[in-house]
């Protein structure tokens, strides 16, 4: 009976890692596209916009990571990703690229899939840690905030210092960490 390798049969090789892939503003699908056919698995997450024309109001898809898109790729072999059309570079530090854990990436995924209300929200690094231990987004981790009257749970991707947020009902999240005194004063947000 022959070996099979499954990880290679479903087009993933031991080595890879996501990782932000850097790519010019407003180019994030074609990068994308370019990178996905050399062989690469992407993800270039987007939401819904509204956009009012002169004559109609047009919803259109608006990237979520503006300038970036992530890519699963061997850190040794990143030529081919450099040489992509549309990349600029990959986020690491210094000339070697530093990977994105695969937790953060799954997050946005299951948020992008699941929820219609996922926008960009400005990078938090301090407040209420929580994760999700119910319903599609359980495993989730992320900082719990207040909006006008529902509650959202900001995803992150830290390398980048950006995130988005999820309106999700607060009964599914249990603290991980402690509250942050300053930001349970700031808790609710008119926005």
């Amino acid at each position: 009976m022959a070996d099979i390798n499954f990880e290679s049969h479903l087009g993933i090789q031991r080595n890879t890692r996501w990782f932000a892939v850097r790519v010019r503003t407003r180019k994030e699908a074609f990068s994308s596209a370019a990178l996905g056919s050399r062989g690469y698995q992407c993800f270039s997450p987007t939401y819904s916009v509204r956009r009012l024309w002169s004559d109609r109001i047009k919803e259109i898809p608006e990237a979520l990571f503006p300038g970036y898109v992530f890519c699963r790729f061997d850190a040794e072999r990143r030529l081919p990703v450099l040489s992509s059309p549309g990349v600029i570079d990959i986020v690491g530090l210094g000339r070697m690229p530093e990977p994105i854990p695969d937790e953060e990436i799954t997050a946005i995924q299951k948020a992008v899939e699941l929820n219609t209300s996922t926008r960009p929200w400005p990078y938090m690094s301090v407040g209420q840690r929580v994760r999700v231990e119910w319903g599609p987004m359980a495993g989730a981790e992320g900082v719990l905030v207040k909006v006008k009257s529902s509650s959202r749970i900001i995803l992150s991707i830290h390398m980048l210092q950006r995130s988005v947020s999820v309106e999700l009902d607060e009964r599914y999240v249990v603290p991980v960490s402690q509250p942050n005194p300053l930001l349970a004063r700031s808790s609710h947000l008119s926005i």
